[in-house]
């Protein structure tokens, strides 16, 4: 038996090199918004480099980090079109693709990292990823933002009411232009390049992203307020060109798959790893911070309630669908 097993294991790992042996020469664009050194690009840098190590060199992905290639729609646009191969994206930007990606977008969805590893790691999140392929787009696997908090320049945010009358930046989709009307604010949907400029020059008020992007993109140069909200979580996906991806053999394929997927827990453990010292570092540079108390935090999930009401009729199933493997983990 012992022998078989030895046999079976010697013959798989043969087949797998005698695959990466017939891959072609290939080199591939990875493009993300955030810049180098961020967790983020970290992860992208991992993947390269693991990808180069499971094709014994055979294939080379060039990091762009830092919105060099476009905003994330031009480079969903790019990626579909076979110009740009892989994109690292907030998966709820995916809803402009397939409407059931804006339930990642819904205001405090997860309670906390380990319940959203369950659910994108799990069959929900595999299910989701599988619905892009009719839109020329394969997902690959999803890493993490992280949880979003609330910056401006105008004044410090201790209650709901503090934001009335704020013209906040937000990720262009339905449901966060509706959650900041909600809350008194006025949105102004914008790429991310165009964030730290639009800041610098009083276009907008502020903006909402989770610590380690407030930090690397230096947003405490022009923003002096920071409240912790932690107001919605984002999962990313590594998302490849589907006309490559039908061009690859399958060996191909594997590699590309098994490096995105361990690329991916790397980069979670880095981005967690970093939150410690994040919020120390960005008081450090001059950024006055504040938190709602829970009276606070309740009066904004109700303010949430309606849009989350409104957006789900669309997606019923998938939100229940969702709630259900939720209910699950949370007994």
């Amino acid at each position: 038996m012992k022998r078989l097993m030895i046999k079976t294991l010697l013959a798989a790992a043969a087949f797998a090199l005698a695959g990466v042996a017939t891959a072609q020469e290939r080199t591939f664009k990875f493009a993300l918004q955030n810049p180098k050194g961020h967790p983020l690009e970290q992860g992208a840098t991992k993947f390269a480099e693991l990808v180069a190590a499971k094709s014994g060199g055979k294939m080379k992905v060039n990091v762009f980090p830092g919105g060099t290639l476009g905003g994330d729609a031009a480079n969903v646009s790019a990626l579909q079109g076979g110009t740009i191969e892989f994109v690292m994206l907030n998966s709820g930007i995916l809803a402009q693709q397939v409407k059931d990606f804006e339930v990642y977008d819904f205001p405090f969805m997860f309670a906390n990292a380990k319940e959203a590893d369950a659910i994108v790691d799990g069959p929900f999140g595999q299910k989701l990823h599988a619905k892009l392929a009719d839109k020329g787009i394969i997902g690959l696997a999803y890493t993490e933002l992280g949880f979003r908090n609330l910056t401006n320049s105008k004044r410090p945010i201790n209650t709901v009411e503090d934001l009335a009358g704020l013209k906040l930046r937000v990720i262009p989709n339905a449901i966060n232009v509706d959650w900041v009307k909600a809350v008194g604010a006025n949105p102004t949907p914008m790429a991310f390049p165009e964030v730290y400029a639009g800041m610098e020059q009083k276009a907008i008020d502020g903006q909402e992203n989770p610590l380690s992007v407030i930090l690397a993109n230096k947003f405490y140069e022009v923003q002096k307020h920071l409240a912790i909200t932690n107001h919605q979580y984002n999962p990313q996906s590594i998302i490849f060109s589907k006309k490559i991806w039908d061009t690859l053999q399958p060996a191909e394929r594997k590699v590309l798959q098994d490096a995105a997927v361990e690329a991916a827990q790397y980069q979670r453990k880095v981005n967690r790893d970093a939150a410690a010292t994040q919020l120390a570092d960005l008081k450090k540079n001059g950024m006055q911070v504040t938190e709602l108390s829970a009276a606070e935090q309740a009066k904004l999930r109700d303010k949430f309630k309606p849009v989350i009401e409104k957006h789900g009729a669309a997606i019923a199933a998938t939100v229940a669908e969702l709630q259900a493997e939720l209910a699950k983990l949370r007994k």
